[in-house]
């Protein structure tokens, strides 16, 4: 299959990448450098907030490193082309040129930032975007967090869904969600989620050389696009100061109740 897979630079991206190059599913790679993986404290916070922003982070790396970290010390390359771009270049006519010269018949992105419509305007006709995130419930940023926030730990997952113009809002291929491990905290779940989507979307791309169609889901308009600006440091007390990050293991033992999402799969 001729498919090129636009993908950021974090240990997460990277791993689906080298899931996708494994299974013989990627013909050529576009790369964002993202911005630092365990980002500075903001001025003026308060102490508890500090040490909850330091102590989420750090964890964050360190489990994401946990899970990935043969992405990074493996060569993922092996033959395979690579455009390396910052952000300002994703919409750029040297990216235009790479997936033109490629002639993609699937392209996949996931991790880079929003696409122009000038660039989804030369995709082909199978072009999905890995969103982090159960859509429509969960669209925008840090839409791994929110389940967590709001004591739904079984709605963090990923989704496949067509490029489209709007944010994370095409129409759905698959809901990936992960099995959920007693002791498991947010970033366990979080990095569950990307190994149980990489292996999904193999599966997906395997049935797609072998013909079956998929047509996607129109999202209705329900849930929440979450912006940047609706996070802040203090709502990492819900996490740490009254849960002490322990919310999986009190949902599996039911003392926190939540209904299970309706998904939509590609296969069963």
């Amino acid at each position: 299959m001729n498919t090129v897979f636009m993908t950021g630079s974090h240990p997460r991206h990277l791993y689906i990448a080298r899931r996708l190059h494994e299974a013989g599913l990627v013909r050529a790679l576009v790369i964002e450098q993202r911005e630092s993986f365990v980002p500075a404290p903001p001025e003026n916070l308060t102490e508890i907030d500090r040490k909850n922003f330091i102590r989420h982070f750090s964890d964050r790396d360190l489990t994401e490193h946990r899970f990935f970290d043969e992405t990074i010390s493996i060569d993922l390359l092996d033959g395979i082309p690579v455009l390396y771009i910052s952000q300002e270049e994703l919409n750029s006519q040297k990216v235009v040129d790479w997936i033109r010269r490629f002639n993609p018949d699937q392209l996949v992105s996931y991790g880079v930032h929003k696409l122009s419509p000038e660039i989804i305007d030369i995709c082909p006709n199978y072009a999905w975007n890995i969103h982090g995130g159960l859509s429509p419930w969960y669209r925008g940023t840090v839409t791994l967090f929110w389940p967590f926030y709001f004591m739904k730990p079984n709605w963090a997952g990923m989704t496949i869904h067509r490029l489209s113009p709007q944010i994370d809002a095409g129409d759905i291929i698959h809901h990936s969600v992960p099995e959920l491990k007693k002791g498991d905290g947010i970033h366990d779940v979080a990095c569950r989620a990307v190994t149980q989507v990489a292996k999904d979307l193999v599966k997906i791309l395997n049935l797609r050389k072998d013909g079956h169609k998929f047509e996607g889901t129109p999202q209705k308009n329900s849930g929440k696009l979450f912006l940047n600006s609706d996070w802040e440091p203090t709502h990492l007390r819900v996490i740490y100061q009254l849960f002490d990050n322990d919310i999986v293991d009190q949902f599996l033992d039911g003392r926190i109740q939540s209904e299970a999402p309706n998904l939509v799969r590609a296969f069963h």
